[in-house]
């Protein structure tokens, strides 16, 4: 067995290719960083929901994936943005928009795991994890 030296990196590829073969669900190691991550995309409405496991020693987060009527992607595009070789940070005035305000930001603040839009809204800078669109 490997070891996994970017877990976020490695959720949001899970998601990314289960969401292309069109998979209703997938499991990923639990951690509370990917159960924050989970809350945001079902809080946005990227996934149906998620439910934490406790298989194994540290557990398993299944995410439902969301497709619309016709099994078109919700999700059409992940992009994991700080990574651990080049760390990427922004201020609370510089916080990007993903497709124009479309897409989605997640952050890693000093007040925890969130959504660039409640990051801007509660005045607050961060390492950007991640762009979902």
């Amino acid at each position: 067995m490997s070891v996994i030296t970017d877990p976020i990196a490695d959720m949001l590829t899970r998601i990314r290719n289960a969401n292309t073969a069109n998979h209703p669900v997938v499991d990923v190691p639990a951690s509370r960083a990917k159960q924050a991550i989970a809350q945001i995309l079902k809080d946005e409405g990227f996934i149906e929901g998620y439910e934490r496991l406790t298989e194994g020693p540290q557990g398993t987060i299944r995410i439902q994936l969301k497709y619309g009527p016709e099994r078109e992607k919700v999700i059409t595009g992940l992009r994991r943005i700080s990574r651990p070789g080049l760390r990427v940070y922004t201020r609370k005035t510089e916080i990007p928009r993903v497709l124009g305000g479309l897409g989605l930001v997640i952050m890693s603040t000093p007040q925890g795991i969130m959504s660039g839009k409640l990051a801007r809204k509660r005045g607050v800078g961060g390492e950007v994890l991640a762009y979902v669109w």
